[in-house]
């Protein structure tokens, strides 16, 4: 196993979002400097934040939890040439429709704010569709710049955000 443990979330809202997903986890597993430790059960969710127009275009998501060798920045940089490679287009448009989206989460309880990488993911903890998944895998979590558990985080979090697990294994 790689010393590093990473948790990434996964999201699809286009075409076929599991084969998305699916591509995606093959492609993180491909790395030679990467095992995958642990994968949540793949959930359909409401979208989050996205333009008025988009609002109706539901989103699949899941986390990876990974070890790894690579530093956060190498991480970084090998997710993003696989949502390129697997079609994730970049606009200047925040949250719009995308074949892929591989956020870092968090890296080894560090906290990094640099090179336009920050981790902990600064919005993971306003995320149903990343708390659910990670709790699932890693509920016993306190990642930095919080007190509680990921599960707790969970169970305190306001209604609304609707998941529906769609895939307990994939």
């Amino acid at each position: 196993m790689n010393g590093i443990e990473a948790g990434l979330s996964l999201g699809s809202n286009l075409d076929d979002k599991l084969a998305s997903l699916q591509a995606a986890r093959a492609a993180i597993a491909a790395l030679p400097e990467v095992t995958i430790l642990a994968s949540a059960p793949v959930y359909e969710t409401e979208p989050v934040g996205v333009p008025e127009e988009f609002t109706h275009v539901n989103f699949y998501n899941t986390v990876l939890i990974i070890g790894t060798s690579l530093d956060t920045h190498k991480l970084f940089a090998q997710l993003q040439k696989i949502e390129t490679a697997l079609g994730r287009k970049r606009t200047l448009r925040q949250n719009t429709p995308r074949l892929i989206d591989i956020d870092l989460i968090y890296y080894d309880g560090q906290t990094i704010r640099s090179g336009g990488l920050v981790i902990p993911h600064p919005r993971w903890t306003k995320r149903r569709f990343v708390l659910q998944p990670l709790a699932d895998v890693r509920g016993y979590l306190v990642l930095p710049g919080h007190d509680r558990r990921v599960r707790d985080i969970l169970a305190a979090f306001p209604p609304g955000q609707n998941v529906r697990q769609v895939m307990a294994q994939w």
